[in-house]
């Protein structure tokens, strides 16, 4: 009979349980997926009688991932870029086949272009371009030495590695599986909920900057990883490509809401420091009753339903937004301390915040369905790369190339061939590591440990099994081994580099042949090249070195220039993604250094704050009608354009003098639309359009004097002016 103290102990003996099951429990799962496609990948090509074997097992833990979308589309690309090398490789030997050093040059040439780009692309298209030079090589040098057979061991090579690529998938996608799709659900839900929490908590002012730092670096990391999720499980099932266009706008619109709130908040900040108490208390009211437009019944948005209650209230909000706002600046005009443009500045974020997030809500909702008109979204998520890095990793690939062929044509050395091929695969993989050096020194020890245990499968226990039973007996422990070890994220590059060349040296072919001397030379041949890779990184240009992430900071302040001379289609949506993109490489890169983070995200909300100003004046003066006084040769025109150019030569290069052209290019613009909205008598419409535009000029003059921007230094006691034009209600009617 059960007491009360015992059902007390079982409670937490079932919640243990049940943390081991959604943890390690789905590593475990992984594991033995993945040791079972390889030993399913081995039989097959054994009944085939297939002349290497081992090459299908080396495939599936090559493509192997923990969830099905990942291991179809790394299968996807991995097959596009078997096929790519394969054609390339056969023109080499039908060209150089008699020329050893011609071919090994193409060769070393071939697999620095797709190192490059590897290096310059992301998720698996990136592995796309790794195969297109790996296979080349996997393919070639063997063939190249007996051209007479070239083409029949080419087709059995990809023969192999589609077998491979075949069992990974069918495993993964019928032996418990674990989908994609369902983590971009519960990303979906848990985003909506951590903004929104953030959002509730920022305007309620409880929250530190350094909170409000950590809670945006999470932001971007979960957008650059929700961008991958999505990517992979299109590849799953009809129904995650039937909602493939409304996850992508929902990414878009989640990093148009994050900015614009992140720009009203800081707004809100600076003008707690320097605008008056009225008009703070002015806008008070106004950010108290956001909160409660992002709840059900006092309870937060849970699902898509949910999220559809939340934006019929946001969209009510909306609406009566604009003749609340003229009705309170109407009642405070008269008051001497009333700073209208700060108010008109808020008020005009806040306007756009609340649009950006309902349709960010609409998006979320239409979910529930299986189609809707939301799908319609071209605007994509577009990463960047840059180009000099990407050429860098290219000609660092075919450097270690050269030079390992020139050892091996030097030498003679039977397992040379090993060598190079291996430095091919090990450069392109490593390249697109944000550590490469840590990537193949881990390796190189993986594979050491792959060669001992491979020692004793091979010489110690298969002179004495009979039997495929037997022989996956002995496989299976080693195997485990490995895919236990790459699932340990700091022993990540270990497990890699024990499980694909414990296959490459012990996996056994149809008939086994048992050479020690070639065994220790492969072994030794792998390891070096590994070795090899390892000294290149560290030693040109190595990518941990200052260069590169001052080359990365830079390319995400020239996105500000982008925003300035770009053109205006889809601009917002690039913009966006590729300043998200870049901070994601910046903080891959100052791993274990908070301060350097903490000055790339510095950069980050600057390019975001100023960017976004730059492409809404210029949304705003595309929309101007053709009348005289609009004209692009008026001065007040003249002045927009001479502050949007020197906010881009700033940014292009950030000194004091360029800070203050820019300040006071602004002050000047500033003045320039008061003076237009002060000598015409404009339709309602076209003072709405240039009181918005004095309201962007006004933030972006602000962000240069804010005391926690990276233009800080700049700023030599500069007053901060109160503008007081006289009043045209900007907000959307």
């Amino acid at each position: 009979m059960s007491t009360p103290a015992s059902l007390i102990g079982r409670q937490p003996l079932k919640e243990v349980v049940l943390d081991w099951a959604r943890t390690d429990g789905l590593a475990w799962i992984y594991i033995f997926k993945a040791v079972l496609a390889a030993l399913l990948s081995l039989w097959i090509a054994m009944r085939l009688d297939m002349a290497q074997p081992r090459t299908a097992m080396t495939t599936v833990f090559v493509v192997m991932q923990p969830q099905s979308g990942m291991v179809l589309a790394k299968s996807f690309y991995r097959f596009c870029g078997t096929m790519v090398g394969l054609v390339v490789m056969m023109i080499f030997i039908s060209l150089f086949s008699q020329q050893p050093v011609l071919f090994l040059s193409a060769t070393a040439l071939w697999v620095g272009v797709c190192t490059a780009g590897a290096a310059r692309n992301r998720n698996f298209r990136s592995y796309g371009f790794v195969l297109a030079g790996y296979t080349a090589a996997l393919i070639g040098i063997p063939a190249a030495q007996h051209p007479e057979a070239a083409y029949l061991s080419a087709l059995t090579r990809v023969g192999e590695v589609t077998l491979g690529i075949v069992c990974s998938g069918a495993v993964s996608a019928l032996v418990f599986p674990q989908h994609a799709g369902e983590q971009v659900r519960t990303t979906v839900r848990r985003r909506f909920a951590q903004f929104v929490d953030y959002v509730c908590r920022a305007l309620s002012g409880n929250m530190e900057r350094a909170q409000i730092e950590r809670t945006n670096l999470a932001f971007v990391s979960d957008i650059v990883g929700f961008e991958a999720a999505r990517s992979v499980a299109v590849f799953e099932n009809p129904e995650s490509r039937m909602r493939g266009g409304r996850l992508a706008r929902l990414n878009s619109e989640f990093m148009s809401a994050s900015t614009r709130f992140h720009a009203l908040h800081q707004l809100m900040n600076r003008l707690r420091e320097n605008a008056s108490a009225t008009t703070i208390a002015a806008l008070e009211p106004f950010f108290r009753e956001v909160p409660p437009l992002f709840s059900v019944s006092g309870e937060p948005v849970k699902n898509a339903a949910d999220a559809a209650h939340a934006a019929a209230q946001l969209r009510d909000y909306k609406a009566a937004l604009p003749r609340r706002v003229r009705a309170t600046r109407a009642a405070l005009e008269a008051d001497p301390d009333f700073a209208q443009l700060e108010f008109d500045t808020a008020t005009e974020l806040l306007y756009r915040f609340v649009d950006d997030m309902l349709a960010y809500a609409e998006t979320y909702a239409s979910l529930s369905s299986p189609s809707h008109e939301r799908e319609r979204w071209i605007a994509r998520y577009v990463p960047k790369t840059n180009l000099l890095a990407a050429a860098i990793s290219g000609l660092r690939g075919a450097i270690v190339m050269f030079v390992l062929s020139a050892f091996w044509i030097a030498t003679a050395w039977p397992s040379g061939g090993t060598m190079v091929l291996n430095a091919a695969a090990v450069c392109a993989l490593a390249s697109s590591s944000p550590r490469p050096t840590l990537m193949s020194a881990q390796m190189a020890l993986g594979t050491m440990l792959a060669a001992v245990a491979g020692m004793i499968v091979v010489f110690g226990v298969f002179p004495h099994i009979e039997g495929f039973a037997m022989m996956c007996a002995a496989l299976a422990p080693a195997l485990l081994l490995g895919a236990y070890l790459s699932t340990r994220r700091a022993l990540a590059g270990v497990g890699i580099g024990y499980c694909i060349f414990f296959c490459f040296l012990a996996g056994p072919d149809n008939l086994v042949h048992y050479d020690p001397t070639s065994y220790m030379n492969d072994a030794l041949a792998l390891v070096l090249s590994m070795i090899v890779a390892a000294v290149a990184f560290a030693v040109l240009l190595p990518t941990d070195a200052p260069w590169l992430r001052r080359l990365l900071l830079s390319d995400l302040r020239r996105e500000v220039v982008s925003a300035r001379h770009g053109r205006l289609t889809r601009l917002t949506t690039h913009f966006e993604s590729r300043t998200r993109d870049l901070l994601a490489q910046i903080n891959a890169l100052a791993t274990g250094r908070p301060d350097l983070q903490r000055d790339a995200l510095q950069w980050l909300f600057a390019v975001l704050e100023f960017g976004n100003a730059v492409i809404d004046l210029r949304r705003e003066i595309a929309g101007l009608s053709n009348a005289p006084q609009y004209a692009a040769s008026m001065p007040w025109r003249r002045s927009i354009d001479a502050t949007l150019d020197a906010i881009a030569r700033l940014f292009d290069r950030p000194n004091a003098q360029r800070f203050d052209a820019t300040l006071a290019a602004t002050e000047r613009a500033i003045d320039d639309t008061r003076d237009v909205l002060a000598r015409f008598d404009l339709p309602r419409e076209e003072k709405h359009r240039l009181q918005r535009i004095a309201s962007h000029l006004h933030f972006v003059r602000t962000a240069l004097l804010d005391h926690e921007s990276p233009f800080a230094p700049f700023v030599h006691g500069a007053p901060v002016r109160k503008h007081t034009p006289e009043g045209a209600d900007h907000v959307p009617a």
